[in-house]
């Protein structure tokens, strides 16, 4: 029989992620700290309904380096393509 180590992050009572090494849970943790002090922030805005605001929040402290460096003045990283549509049929005249 093997033992295996998880290390769980939960917050709230409510377990949120497994990890199988600490630097990878403390790391989540310290992303739901930043999102958790985020939420104040945006909740000022009335941009941000209630119904997304943890989501927003979330997402900012996910790419935290890249936010950190488009606020010090650097560039956007470009996105990803998206899939391809398929070319619609030209119609012959």
């Amino acid at each position: 029989m093997a033992v295996v180590v998880k290390y769980v992050v939960e917050r709230d009572g409510e377990e949120r992620m497994t990890f199988s090494t600490k630097a990878e849970a403390d790391a989540y943790d310290k992303m739901l700290d930043l999102a958790e002090s985020l939420e104040p922030m945006l909740a000022q805005s009335a941009l941000v309904d209630e119904e997304k605001l943890e989501e927003l929040a979330l997402y900012l402290a996910e790419r935290k380096v890249e936010l950190m460096g488009l606020l010090k003045g650097g560039k956007a990283a470009k996105p990803a393509p998206k899939a391809e549509k398929p070319a619609k049929a030209s119609k012959a005249a």
